[in-house]
């Protein structure tokens, strides 16, 4: 199985690669920052040809968006423009020019309608001060050294690893790897390079093929599975909040940047901004590391993993709750299930948002109309069960399963979910490319329990 991989390894620099990785960085936005010019100018001078009736063949020639057109208006003006153009490398240019043909096409895309969800804002002039220094190598000399603490970059040379690049080199010298691309970036306070590697992996399976677990993700805890393990919330973002609270006052009483009047910041600012990116550096790298360590479990254990269709969004429109939210990371636990799971030859399941699995009743499948927040257990006034809520979530997300597998081959002709909570219906399921009958949607007799359910099956 060939699948796309990256490999992130934190880098230990000098003060002068810093600097060459600081004027590569800011290379990429002289490019970017000047093709929006240029971009803009040529819009603005058509629609004011436009407006005085100038004829369509008699405007100003357009300027391509495409990546090769930007490169070539580049090119014949970076003499002028960047007489410095020689000193980094061209790759440097081509990152900038890159991110804006990108961002053109996805708001081009996002006005016609080719671009679901919300609308993409125009391209706007990156700030030296605000924005990421980053850049990315797709050409020349990009390996890693034997000794297996060094990478080589174009123009940039030889730069040592914070840790060994072990993992990425064996797959290398045994020819299953093959590296499409490096982007060094600085997050944090610290450099990282980032290797997207084309893999060739293994074919495996879980250590339980046969084994379906539910998964609800909440705030008190992280996640509950239907096997009745509880995993709890670490909250990184609250056990760090007192110090960020100082370090936040500490920084607003620094002389900082001024705008308005062209004040630049202070070297006691810039050091107590640093102190505090690294502590949100450091809730993200726990974070990401607590969310690696679960799913990787999940996804090597249970040959079926069943979660939900969140609306990680109109959660966040909760000002409440939002910022234990953020600080759980739901979607980012659906998107690492859902390639992980692939990689370890199971599935995902993935429950509409509709379906009320904290609503619906796991022993009997009564459905309740309403459901408070602040009710913690789930009491069901038909057969007199009483679970915790979100054991009984869990449950009835792993029991929908079963129902996939059987609709996997009932008739076509189904009708989805909506926002309306039922006590009776029908389990439509959609199947994805791959299985039989691609595409149709089938609708299978509730089995069990009678509410109104849709699956997809992530890949």
């Amino acid at each position: 199985m060939t699948t796309i991989q990256a490999y992130r390894f934190a880098l230990d620099l000098t003060p002068g690669q810093e600097r060459d990785m600081l004027a590569h960085a800011g290379a990429a936005r002289v490019a970017h920052n000047w093709a929006l010019a240029k971009v803009k100018a040529v819009m603005g001078q058509r629609a004011a040809e436009r407006s005085y009736s100038v004829p369509d063949e008699l405007l100003t020639p357009s300027l391509s968006w495409s990546l090769a057109g930007l490169r070539k208006a580049w090119n014949a003006a970076k003499p002028e423009v960047a007489p410095w153009w020689g000193e980094v490398s061209k790759e440097a240019f081509n990152t900038g020019l890159d991110a804006l043909a990108r961002g053109l096409k996805t708001w081009a895309d996002s006005r016609t309608g080719k671009r679901a969800g919300r609308p993409s804002g125009f391209p706007r002039f990156k700030s030296r001060r605000r924005t990421t220094p980053s850049v990315r190598f797709t050409t020349g000399a990009i390996r890693v050294e034997p000794d297996r603490m060094h990478v080589v970059l174009p123009r940039l040379g030889r730069l040592k690893l914070h840790e060994s690049a072990r993992k990425l080199a064996r797959r290398l010298e045994a020819g299953t790897a093959r590296i499409m691309s490096a982007t060094v970036r600085r997050d944090g306070g610290r450099w990282h390079v980032s290797f997207t590697v084309e893999v060739e992996r293994a074919e495996r399976a879980p250590a339980q093929p046969g084994s379906v677990v539910g998964v609800d993700v909440g705030i008190k805890h992280l996640a509950v599975l239907s096997t009745g393990e509880l995993v709890d919330n670490p909250r990184h973002l609250a056990g760090a909040q007192q110090q960020m609270r100082a370090l936040g006052r500490a920084l607003s009483r620094k002389t900082g940047p001024d705008g308005r009047t062209g004040q630049r910041p202070s070297k006691r600012w810039q050091r107590a901004a640093a102190r505090l990116g690294r502590a949100h550096a450091r809730v993200a790298n726990l974070r990401r590391d607590g969310l690696h360590k679960l799913t990787t479990r999940l996804a090597r254990e249970h040959g079926t993993v069943v979660v939900e269709d969140l609306n990680v969004t109109g959660m966040l429109a909760n000002h409440r709750l939002a910022r234990h939210i953020a600080d759980a990371g739901f979607a980012e636990i659906r998107r690492q299930l859902a390639y992980k799971t692939t990689w370890n030859g199971g599935r995902l399941l993935v429950a509409d948002r509709w379906y009320p699995s904290s609503k619906t009743c796991s022993g009997c499948g009564a459905v309740k109309t309403k459901l408070a927040l602040s009710e913690r257990e789930y009491a069901c006034a038909a057969c007199g069960l009483i679970l915790d809520r979100d054991r009984n979530a869990a449950l009835n997300l792993a029991a929908l399963a079963a129902q996939f597998d059987t609709a996997g081959s009932g008739p076509v002709a189904g009708r989805g979910a909506d926002q309306k909570t039922r006590v009776r219906g029908q389990v439509a399921v959609k199947r994805q490319p791959g299985t039989a009958s691609a595409g149709q949607t089938g609708t299978v007799p509730p089995q069990g329990r009678t509410t109104n359910r849709v699956l997809t099956k992530a890949h």
